[in-house]
């Protein structure tokens, strides 16, 4: 039923994700359990104490920087491979000389796994889905690239929206919100506000990126 009260009929869980329906996630939660749903949410890189194992985490209760939401989408789009990401590459001295040079592992090469391939695929196909037909369909009508793939969203009284994404070689999040949590309105959302921002570095980003 929607929140009307009227019976839609049954939903698929592409449709779901894509529209973000939350009963359909949380119904999933429900039926895998919070306490398993919370352990698994840390292959990628989420910490587990933030994000208390209740049916409320389908709704996105916890707390997330945009940092960990980019280490947690880099795993759907490199295919499953857990990565460190890093914000330095390199410092060098004022002959050139190297002092420091991150050593980052590669999908597929000294990565780990954390999502097994026929999982990621899926889960690669959800979210492009999202991106073409969904909450943020504005992303394949405006990029007009069909490995576009992400996720909007909203919290509680939209204190925060988010996009968080990924195409070509890249993966990108936005976020909104204020440094001290009060509502951005009560009709935004993250596919109003920060899918926008996404759209227009993205763009630019992977202009004449095969």
């Amino acid at each position: 039923k929607n929140y009307d009260g009227k019976f839609e009929g049954p939903m698929r869980l592409r449709q779901g994700l894509a529209k973000s329906k939350n009963l359909v996630s949380i119904r999933i939660l429900q039926a895998i359990g919070p306490r398993y749903a919370q352990d698994w949410i840390t292959r990628f890189g989420f910490e587990a104490e933030k994000h208390p194992a209740y049916l409320t985490m389908a709704l996105g209760a916890g707390s997330v920087t945009p940092w960990s939401m980019l280490n947690a989408y880099a795993v759907f789009a490199n295919g499953g491979y857990g990565v460190q990401l890093h914000l330095i590459s390199k410092v060098t001295d004022a002959n050139s000389k190297v002092l420091m040079e991150a050593q980052p592992v590669n999908a597929g090469e000294s990565a780990v796994r954390v999502l097994n391939e026929r999982n990621a695929f899926v889960m690669d196909s959800l979210l492009k889905e999202v991106a073409r037909s969904g909450t943020a369909a504005r992303a394949y009508a405006t990029l007009k690239r069909a490995d576009i793939g992400g996720k909007t969203g909203t919290t509680n009284d939209s204190h925060d929206a988010w996009f968080a994404g990924y195409g070509g070689d890249l993966v990108a999040v936005a976020w909104m919100g204020f440094d001290q949590p009060r509502p951005l309105g009560e009709r935004e959302t993250g596919g109003g506000l920060a899918l926008p921002i996404w759209i227009s570095y993205m763009a630019r980003a992977l202009n004449g990126v095969p």
